[in-house]
């Protein structure tokens, strides 16, 4: 009696969820304030608004801005406004923060579209190897949304999994 070869992950009913999906494929850019600064220490109003006349906007269309300052200044916090209000219709999405601030709430983005209910009494795992970085923000997120939902969930891959939650 031959038998051919069962492929029991395929037939197991796992739904693999991999999160490099729901990063957002624009490019990724920072505004560096300090690059405006006098001296690298102080914001003087004037030349501050003649680089946000005369700055390239364009440069961030449908990119992703994450808004910053490197120096050990203060900024008043108009400034940052200022630059958000530049980017207000020509980046796809802008904060203050750093880059992974910015991936974190473009994963937060994504992942609140998630409809929870497609999961329920599912068996889930969250791959865990990729070819692009996933901060942690992303697989607590997922869990928190899922958990109240999925019969099980699990980190890894479909043939090697690390057990997170099961409904007792």
């Amino acid at each position: 009696m031959e038998e051919g070869i069962v492929n029991r992950v395929a037939n197991s009913g796992i739904i693999t969820l991999n999160l490099e999906n729901f990063l957002h494929p624009g490019k990724r850019i920072g505004i560096d304030v300090k690059e405006t600064l006098f001296m690298g220490l102080i914001l003087k109003e004037k030349d501050f608004r003649d680089w946000i006349k005369n700055h390239d906007w364009e440069q961030y269309r449908d990119a992703n801005v994450f808004i910053h300052c490197s120096a050990d200044a203060i900024v008043p916090t108009w400034a940052y406004m200022l630059i958000g209000s530049k980017l207000t219709g020509i980046a796809h999405f802008f904060l203050f923060g750093s880059e992974e601030a910015l991936n974190s709430a473009l994963f937060m983005q994504a992942l609140s579209k998630i409809q929870p209910d497609e999961y329920s009494d599912k068996r889930v795992v969250i791959k865990g190897c990729g070819d692009q970085y996933i901060s942690p923000t992303a697989y607590v997120e997922i869990t928190r949304l899922l958990q109240p939902h999925v019969k099980s969930l699990m980190f890894g891959e479909p043939c090697s999994t690390v057990p997170v939650f099961k409904k007792a």
